[in-house]
Order: C-alpha cells, then structure tokens, then sequence
C-alpha cells in the first residue's frame, strides 16, 4: 500500500482508507449505505489491515453514533495499529437542542468528548470539522480545535465540504495565532463531480491541504452497474439516497460510463477500479475513502491501486468527464502561460 503525506504535516496515510459509514445501518438514511455488525465490521478491518489499509474515516452522525460505537469494538486490541478519523459540526437526530450542532466551542467540546467514548480511544488522529459552520467565528472553532491538539485529545486537524474562502480565512486564523492548521480537506470529487478541481486544488496545492476524496464512485453511479437504455438495479442505493447527493444528468453520466468501459476492456481492471485509479493519480490527493458492504466489495476496491493507467487511459477519461467551468473559472483557464496545474485541471 502507498502512503502519501498528509497536506502540510509529518503524518503518513495509505492512498486508500475504509469508510466506516457503513457500519450500523442506524436510520433510514445509512441503511442504504450498509449496515455491517461488529463481526462484520472486524472482519473488514482486518481485510484492510492485511492490505497495508490502516486509515478509517466515520463522524459522529453516522447512524447517530452507532458507526463508531462499532468502529471501536472491531479495532479493540489493536489501537497502536490504526488511524482514526472522526467528524462532528452537523445535529444528531437524536439532539434536538439550539446548540447540539455547529462548529462552537460548546458543541466541539462536547462532540468531541462523545467521539472518544463511543470509539474507546484516548486520541483522535484526525479530527474533521464536517461543514463550515457560518455563525461561529472562525476563531472560536479553531482555538478550540487548538486547545484540543494541545490536550492531547486530537493529534491533526482537517475540514470538510468548506468553500475556498471558508478554508483560506481558517488557514489564515490558524497561522495568525500560531495555531493548529487544517492539514486535510475532505472533500467530494469523482469522474461525475471535478468541480474540486476549480478553486479548491489549486488552494490546496498552493497551501498544502491534503485531499481526502468521499464518494469517489459518485455517489454509486459508477460502480458498473448504471448505464444506458438500463434501469437502476434493484440494489443500487440510489433508490434511497440519490435526492441526498450530487444531481447527475443522465446523458453526462453514460458518456462517462462508456470511457470507463474502454478503458476496462484495454485493462482488464472493473469500471470502480479504473475510477479509483484515476482519481489516486491526480494532484494534491493523499487519500481516498473507500466504502463496502461485504468482503466481496472491499477486496474489489483494494484491487484499484498497485498499478496505474496510462497517460492515453487518463486523457480519454478526462476528455469525457469535462464539463464547461462557471465563472471565473473559464476565464482563468484562458491564462495558462501562469496556471501550475496540468491543462486537464485547469
């Protein structure tokens, strides 16, 4: 397994990670994502421990808590072996009060203490705020967040799903008060959704904030299964969270399905392999969170690196995948001489 570093840190993380948000099944909503038992769960932790994966990724309202509690039953005797990462910012469906979500010192505190015992651990390697909280001073959030690296409680920072500006003024914070910098950015980003590669790749490549890339098989549609003149198969989760995620439009999502189906055949990889692949090798990227139901997904999704395609491969998977920037994006494309990023990602 590759390790890469993580943003501007010392921290090495695989270039795959497990998401745990798989475990539980807790509401309607996670169901549809899995919901793996503890046994279950320890069995694809081992999986990924036996493949070099040593990084995985829950939050707190994964199955209201139940992801962790889980999480933390399959990697018992083994903490010094694995990373985890958790998130908080968003309400529990279970906390119903003015100040059981948002990103203030009171609900991080609290939410982050909550975190601990459901994982039974005394550390969380990488703590994320999920979403930009636009009430709470950013100051607050991140002396917060300071106050708990310098406890011990949390070792790395890391955000989520924040817009350039939301992640440039932290970083700035961070850096004016000699406090703990975001390190990692997770965010989603797949062959259907590049619009990370607008303004947010180039932010990271410029501050170094690593990438941890969600639902890199855009939201299900390209795990092989979607494509045209076929209905959704009875399985697919799509049928239950597809309103949740990123709209895609039908015409767009075949065009990039039948690039994904050449490159299978040239390779012999399965379409989510060469999906995965694609997005490992793109820049500022240091991790991708995979997720499985069973064994049977996990080994098919491990089997996506080792190896890498072609220039040739990657270019035809762009070309089908480019969609038309907004402004100013289009227009900053059109200074390439000063652009640092490849044509691709301009």
């Amino acid at each position: 397994m590759e390790f890469r570093q993580l943003g501007y840190s010392g921290l090495k993380v695989p270039v795959l990670s497990f998401g745990a948000g798989t475990f539980g099944g807790g509401n309607t909503f996670f169901k549809a994502w899995g919901s793996s038992d503890v046994a279950e769960a320890t069995r694809l932790v081992d999986v990924c421990l036996e493949a070099g994966v040593n990084l995985f990724d829950t939050a707190d309202v994964y199955s209201d808590g139940l992801s962790e509690e889980i999480l933390g039953e399959a990697i018992k005797g083994r903490r010094n072996q694995v990373l985890i990462s958790t998130k908080a910012t968003f309400r529990m469906s279970t906390k119903k009060g003015p100040n059981d979500l948002g990103s203030s010192r009171h609900h991080v505190m609290e939410s982050c203490e909550a975190s601990l015992r459901r994982l039974k651990i005394e550390t969380i390697d990488i703590y994320h705020m999920h979403g930009f909280d636009a009430l709470t001073p950013v100051e607050e959030t991140l002396k917060t967040l300071d106050t708990l690296v310098q406890s011990g409680k949390v070792r790395y920072i890391a955000c989520s799903n924040f817009s350039g500006w939301h992640l440039m003024k932290s970083l700035s914070v961070s850096e004016r008060y000699g406090w703990s910098r975001y390190v990692g950015h997770q965010v989603y980003y797949s062959l259907i959704g590049r619009e990370y590669e607008w303004e947010l790749m180039p932010l990271a490549l410029d501050q170094k904030v690593g990438a941890l890339v969600w639902s890199p098989l855009g939201w299900g549609r390209l795990t092989g299964k979607i494509r045209r003149n076929q209905s959704i198969p009875a399985e697919s989760r799509l049928h239950k969270t597809s309103d949740y995620g990123p709209q895609v439009a039908d015409e767009y999502l075949y065009k990039v399905v039948d690039a994904l189906d050449e490159v299978a055949k040239d390779t012999g990889k399965s379409v989510p392999q060469i999906a995965l692949n694609w997005l490992v090798q793109k820049p500022t990227v240091a991790n991708v969170i995979v997720g499985a139901r069973n064994e049977e997904q996990l080994q098919q999704n491990l089997g996506s690196v080792g190896w890498n395609l072609t220039k040739e491969q990657v270019a035809k998977l762009d070309a089908a995948s480019e969609v038309a920037p907004v402004y100013p994006y289009w227009h900053q494309r059109q200074f390439a001489e000063r652009n640092p990023l490849p044509s691709s990602q301009r």
